[in-house]
């Protein structure tokens, strides 16, 4: 369904990703995983067409993303939920994840993807009409991931979900990212915290200075000596 060929992304001069490949094939949950600077955001945000890639492809459900706008990227049912949330703070949380539906192809169903959402985060109906600043950390992801699934993508990108998280909700997070999967969402996650994100995903790659460094299971790699040591402190 998605396939990123070779592409290498600049910031002016600085070259932030390197020749980087990957791919999520149908009902995958695949994990990018890598130390902070290592171009984990700057793959999702290329794919996302918030950034050109300066060579290379890429590719989903049949279409060349390569230069693509954003938006069109969100009609062919790819979605990113970003780092650190980013969400609208004065308005409610009812406002925040309607913004997600905002093409007329999945702003007819909004009320019945509303309700998808409610059954993911049951807290989210009894905060509706709450400013989304107001809410805890775990519930701004929440109201995140929702805003994402608003627009029903075929497959959902996640930036670093877990972050500034409890364990408590970490977990959750996790179980409901597997819960997102297994109703047909493919998932594309982005997260440091390696031992979730490899025990999640079906297949995972990792990301060093720029570069693919290493990809396989992510069962497989949890027992590769480098990811355990540089990744796990074990």
């Amino acid at each position: 369904m998605l396939r990123v060929n070779q592409i290498d992304v600049f910031y002016g001069d600085l070259q932030a990703l390197r020749q980087v490949s990957l791919e999520v094939r149908p009902h995958e949950v695949v994990s990018v995983i890598g130390s902070n600077g290592a171009g984990k955001s700057t793959t999702l945000r290329t794919i996302s067409g918030l950034l050109r890639p300066r060579c290379g492809t890429i590719e989903f459900d049949g279409h060349n993303l390569t230069g693509t706008s954003t938006s069109q990227v969100v009609r062919l049912g790819l979605s990113q939920v970003p780092e650190g949330r980013q969400l609208f703070p004065n308005l409610t949380v009812k406002e925040n994840l309607e913004l997600g539906a905002q093409f007329p192809h999945v702003k007819r169903l909004r009320h019945e993807t509303l309700e998808g959402v409610f059954q993911l985060f049951p807290r989210l109906e009894e905060r509706l009409g709450q400013r989304a600043g107001t809410l805890s950390g775990g519930e701004q992801q929440m109201v995140a991931i929702g805003r994402g699934l608003m627009s029903r993508p075929k497959l959902l990108m996640l930036d670093e979900p877990s972050l500034g998280l409890s364990p408590l909700l970490v977990s959750m997070i996790f179980k409901t990212i597997e819960d997102i999967n297994s109703k047909g969402t493919m998932i594309l996650l982005v997260e440091q915290n390696v031992f979730h994100a490899l025990k999640l995903c079906v297949r995972a790659y990792v990301l060093e200075n720029g570069s693919v460094r290493m990809d396989g299971r992510g069962e497989a790699l949890l027992q590769d000596d480098h990811i355990r040591k540089a990744y796990l402190g074990l």
